[in-house]
């Protein structure tokens, strides 16, 4: 296989593998999608109170997966433009890292990638900061994309509008509010997902990094780095899935205040013109913990869903290159004979 061929394979399925990943999540997690927005559109709202609500309704299952089909098409074509997206400025900065250093590896193949066997990842390792701005670059580019589908996704889940189709959904809004009501709340979205995004991948990657080491300490003490060991598909699934979970929870907790503002400014754009009237109305009117409503459910979901949703891209990034590699193997064997 040519190295442009491969090129494109890997750069299409790290796009299918975030639609894979996205899907999967969204679907499963939309009940705590809406709560959080719920809880989110007014301080008085309580998650108990919320589920109670919606439980005594006359359909409590589809009242809970109210939204799921623009959730689903909001997170899973999200993951994939971001997925895709980051993994591209990843090799571009591990590229331009090896060239900076003297060329002594031009491939992203050997030495930039972080698949080896040592560690769980199967991204390219990068310094800090370039984890933390890749990733950050990465989201807010998604984001905008997918900002039409989000604000029709939040307005399917909260209880003040009562759309019946993504069709209905979008003519209301444009005879509402124009063309501009699908980006309402846009800075507040970009101010919470870059540098959640960024602090997330920072956090995932250290925290992959520690634990792979020490699940190698632990399965063989005797581990040098001269002679390194190698962890199983199980044990790097697992590292993946609770380093998720951690740097989720980091994560979320330092964007709530963006979050809750841009659920208010997608929700009841006539009362909030922007994010900073936005902020300013909700501190005086509700106090500062009107910023970190929905904070518990907001962490519980996004803990999930981002662990999941990088365990499955990451492991199926994994088979897919090992299958490359492979064929790559016979073609290079049957060229010998």
């Amino acid at each position: 296989m040519s190295n442009g061929s491969k090129s494109r394979s890997s750069s299409s399925f790290h796009f299918l593998a975030g639609l894979s990943s996205g899907m999967l999540s969204a679907i499963l997690l939309q009940p705590a999608d809406l709560l959080k927005t719920r809880v989110q559109q007014s301080h008085a709202n309580t998650l108990l109170q919320t589920i109670k609500s919606i439980a005594s309704g006359p359909n409590p299952i589809r009242g809970f997966w109210r939204g799921t089909l623009p959730s689903t098409l909001r997170t899973g074509c999200g993951s994939a433009l971001y997925f895709s997206g980051l993994n591209a400025l990843r090799q571009r900065v591990a590229r331009a890292r090896l060239l900076a250093e003297g060329g002594r590896n031009r491939s992203t193949g050997g030495g930039a990638r972080g698949g080896a066997g040592n560690h769980s990842s199967t991204l390219p390792r990068l310094s800090n900061w370039a984890n933390l701005a890749t990733g950050a670059v990465a989201r807010t580019w998604a984001g905008f994309l997918m900002m039409p589908i989000t604000v029709i996704k939040v307005r399917f889940e909260s209880n003040l509008y009562a759309y019946t189709s993504l069709f209905s959904a979008s003519r209301d809004i444009f005879a509402r509010e124009g063309f501009r009501g699908f980006f309402a709340g846009f800075g507040a979205t970009a101010v919470r997902d870059a540098p959640y995004a960024g602090l997330y991948v920072l956090f995932y990657e250290q925290s992959k990094r520690r634990l792979s080491a020490l699940a190698m300490k632990v399965d063989d003490p005797s581990t040098s780095l001269s002679s390194p060991a190698k962890l199983s598909t199980s044990t790097s699934a697992g590292i993946n899935f609770l380093s998720g979970i951690l740097a989720a929870g980091l994560g979320t907790t330092f964007t709530n205040p963006f979050d809750a503002i841009k659920t208010r400014l997608q929700l009841m754009p006539t009362r909030y013109a922007n994010m900073v009237q936005a902020a300013r109305m909700m501190l005086r009117d509700e106090g500062v913990a009107s910023l970190f409503d929905g904070l518990g459910i907001r962490i519980a979901r996004k803990a999930m869903s981002s662990a999941l949703a990088w365990t499955v891209y990451e492991e199926l990034i994994r088979r897919a290159e090992g299958r490359w590699r492979d064929g790559e193997g016979e073609l290079e064997e049957g060229g010998k004979v």
